[in-house]
Order: C-alpha cells, then sequence, then structure tokens
C-alpha cells in the first residue's frame, strides 16, 4: 500500500540523509510533507492532516540497515 513512498525514501535516501540527517519524515505521494525531530511528533502531525495508511513516517539514516517500515493500525489481535 506504502510501498511507492518506501521507494521514494529508497531511490532518493542519500539526498535526504544529507539534508535531513535523524529526522522522521512523513512521506506521502512520493514526496516529503513533514520533517520531526521524533517519531511520536511525526505521527501526531501527520493524523491532523492526512488519513492513516496513506503516508509513511521513516527515519533518515544513512545504510540499507536503517529502512523501517511501521504500519499503523487500530486492530487489536487477541
Amino acid at each position: 500500500m506504502l510501498d511507492q513512498e518506501f521507494k521514494y525514501y529508497i531511490d532518493n535516501q542519500s539526498d535526504l540523509v544529507t539534508k535531513y540527517k535523524g529526522k522522521y519524515l512523513v512521506i506521502k505521494d512520493q514526496s516529503i510533507v513533514g520533517v520531526y525531530n521524533t517519531e511520536i511528533e511525526a505521527y501526531s502531525e501527520a493524523v491532523k492532516i492526512y488519513e492513516l495508511g496513506t503516508f509513511l513516517i521513516q527515519e533518515c539514516q544513512p545504510g540499507a540497515e536503517n529502512y523501517t517500515q511501521t504500519f499503523r493500525t487500530r486492530v487489536i489481535f487477541r
């Protein structure tokens, strides 16, 4: 569902790290729509504007070992 946003991050990682290393990026429609100091701040601000499941929050760090995909859901598994 967020494949294009994640691909955007991977394809542009080196440039993004130069500008935003250590920040949390909100990516929507293959562009950066927010830059935050913490993941919670990124999430809290993004959900005010965008529907859940329509944006990606990615920590901006160098290297493939830092790729993360975090999916939020309201579903509780029992």
